[in-house]
């Protein structure tokens, strides 16, 4: 089983599904211009994405063993590339909504295959770990370019124009190569299907045994903890580019491209966390980082409030906090790829598969709670209180933190079983 290309396939996997979701936020911000969608009607799409993700990782996640990984993600691929090559020749509100809640239930079978096909081929926590992060270091690419490609696709000088919706054929292609590489890789998954079936004999006992995850102390603390991180992300990620347009007084394309500063500073502590996590204790690299996070948020906040004038159209006019603020996305990187590989670590590996499916379900319903907010709290009060609004979750995520550290078993079963 050549492990290279399992993980070149996995990561090629990761960002085109980062691409996909993570436009989101600027989906949003376009429809708002196209179809005079308010705010916190455009803030359902972040609904339709994240409990697609939600329903989807429940009910298949517990059985996901029996159709297979590679199975579960070739779907997947295939799914989004139709909906992607319709979506240019049927734009309209209610086409987008079709397409989250398409990739919404694509990237619940390949997020739950991938990290479930992370214990297959790593040998050890420590191995699981690096490569949690530098897997989500490279989700945190895909969002990157993501915003570059379609911020090409924007005409600033025409706010109604739905010439961006052009950039589903790009993406669909994408998605077909990915079909392609992972089609012509082998994944030997025979090793957690005979401990699977060792265990259970019916889909019921499968879904069965995924519910029983839930009620283990451990497992309740870890749920929590994935869905504050997510809430905090997604709630500043999913509409920082209506903040740069709205309170930074940016153009559309620049709001749009500005905005990956977010995710490039994520994809970087995200790889940095690889190499620090190596080294020290994850509960003193997660609890620093928030705690950085939190600072920066009170800092630049403040300095977005006198901002007034025509929009800025050049980079040489941009206001120095539209680079700033988008950096706490560096401190906020380790959290989630720690935690994951954490609870992941602590289970046998053909238990990964139902605990993934928890991970994706408390994630999405974070995911989407921290968008309706933020985009409620935005429509009422402006962008700086939406954003101020990210400091309660971060609070309430350290103490969550050192609760899990504190539950967490001295030792644990090995992530793999060669």
């Amino acid at each position: 089983m050549s492990s290279f290309k399992i993980k070149l396939s996995l990561f090629l996997n990761y960002f085109v599904f980062a691409i996909l979701l993570n436009s989101v936020g600027t989906v949003i911000l376009q429809v708002q211009n196209n179809f005079d969608i308010s705010k916190g009607s455009a803030s359902i799409l972040e609904a339709f994405k994240d409990l697609s993700i939600a329903i989807t990782s429940f009910l298949v996640a517990s059985y996901i063993v029996r159709i297979g990984y590679k199975k579960a993600m070739q779907i997947a691929l295939m799914l989004v590339a139709i909906m992607c090559f319709i979506m240019p020749s049927a734009g309209s509100f209610l086409m987008t909504k079709l397409l989250f809640a398409t990739v919404g239930i694509s990237f619940a079978l390949i997020k739950v295959s991938v990290f479930a096909t992370l214990g297959i081929i790593t040998k050890d926590k420590k191995e699981h770990l690096s490569l949690m992060s530098f897997l989500e270091s490279f989700f945190m690419i895909g969002v990157l370019a993501g915003y570059f490609i379609f911020g090409a696709f924007v005409d600033n000088d025409n706010p109604r124009s739905t010439a961006w919706f052009n950039v589903y054929y790009i993406l669909a292609g994408m998605s077909l190569l990915a079909f392609l590489l992972l089609s012509s890789t082998k994944l030997d998954e025979s090793s957690v299907k005979k401990a699977d079936l060792a265990e259970s004999k019916t889909l019921g006992d499968d879904f069965l045994g995924m519910l029983k995850l839930i009620i283990l102390p451990l497992v309740i603390v870890f749920i929590f903890c994935a869905f504050f991180y997510v809430l905090i992300e997604q709630s500043i990620m999913s509409w920082l580019p209506t903040f740069n347009k709205d309170v930074l007084q940016l153009s559309t394309s620049l709001s749009i491209q500005m905005a990956s500063i977010l995710s490039a500073s994520i994809a970087l502590g995200r790889f940095l966390a690889g190499l620090l996590l190596k080294k020290f204790d994850w509960l003193f690299v997660l609890s620093g980082c928030l705690l950085l996070a939190a600072i920066l948020v009170i800092i630049t906040v403040p300095l977005t409030k006198d901002i007034s004038g025509s929009p800025v159209t050049t980079l040489s006019d941009i206001p120095l906090v539209a680079y700033a603020f988008p950096l706490i996305g560096l401190f906020l990187a380790p959290v989630y790829p720690a935690i994951n590989s954490v609870i992941l670590s602590n289970l046998p590996a053909h238990k990964h598969g139902s605990m993934s499916g928890l991970i994706v379900v408390f994630s999405a319903l974070g995911g989407t709670t921290g968008s309706i907010i933020t985009g409620h709290i935005f429509g009422a009060y402006g962008g700086q209180t939406a954003f101020y609004f990210s400091l309660i979750p971060i609070a309430v995520l350290v103490i969550l933190l050192f609760i899990f550290k504190k539950i967490q078993p001295k030792s644990a079963p090995a992530t793999s079983q060669h």
